[in-house]
């Protein structure tokens, strides 16, 4: 069966109701409570509830709206006839979006929430994270030593300068990623001292069970 769209001011809540849960998160971490969501969004008790009946449904919706900024981001990105700047523009956005919601990453990392939907987004940002890769590489500009599974490792060295310097300098990520990015460009490639981690070794090094 074919589920109803929601009422605009029913959708309208829902959209509050998930930014303010997206917010608190970040802040407080996965243990805050409903109540405080529903108070930042503005909402009562019962309107929340019936949106999300259980913590669980709010983290799942909380996990697909981040998720989806980044396959949105993605999706423009491939769209750009210009291959390295849409590798580049997905980087540099992608990074933006994790900067102004450091919080998301711990909510990822818990294997108690939102595990199931997590994997699903996933698999849907991979194959879009494989055509930009392939994209660039065949009109020439990155590097072709270069793998789709490299991509998380720069997320994760990016993420921790961004987690470091953030308090002192929020922008300096940016100075980082154009000195990576320097050093991905085809025409400034040396060969690399170790092959890049293939995707069970990349599975087992997040805590991932390999598919």
């Amino acid at each position: 069966m074919t589920e109803r769209p929601l009422r605009r001011d029913a959708q309208a809540n829902r959209e509050r109701i998930v930014a303010a849960a997206r917010a608190v998160f970040a802040a407080q971490g996965i243990d805050a409570t409903v109540e405080e969501i529903a108070r930042r969004a503005g909402v009562g008790m019962g309107t929340l509830y019936r949106r999300f009946p259980t913590k669980e449904d709010l983290v799942d919706a909380v996990l697909e709206d981040a998720f989806g900024q980044f396959v949105h981001v993605a999706e423009e990105a491939l769209a750009e006839d210009d291959a390295w700047a849409g590798f580049t523009g997905f980087l540099e956005r992608s990074l933006a979006l994790h900067g102004a919601d450091r919080g998301l990453k711990d909510l990822v990392a818990s294997s108690e929430h939102g595990l199931a939907r997590t994997q699903a987004m996933r698999a849907r940002l991979g194959p879009l994270i494989r055509r930009l890769v392939e994209r660039a590489q065949e009109q020439g500009s990155l590097r072709a030593d270069f793998t789709p599974e490299d991509v998380p490792v720069v997320f994760w060295t990016a993420g921790r300068v961004i987690e470091t310097t953030s308090p002192v300098a929020p922008d300096y990520w940016r100075r980082y990623l154009a000195l990576l990015l320097d050093g991905l460009r085809a025409g400034a490639a040396t060969p690399l001292p170790h092959p890049a981690l293939s995707r069970a070794q990349l599975e087992r090094a997040t805590g991932r069970k390999a598919s």
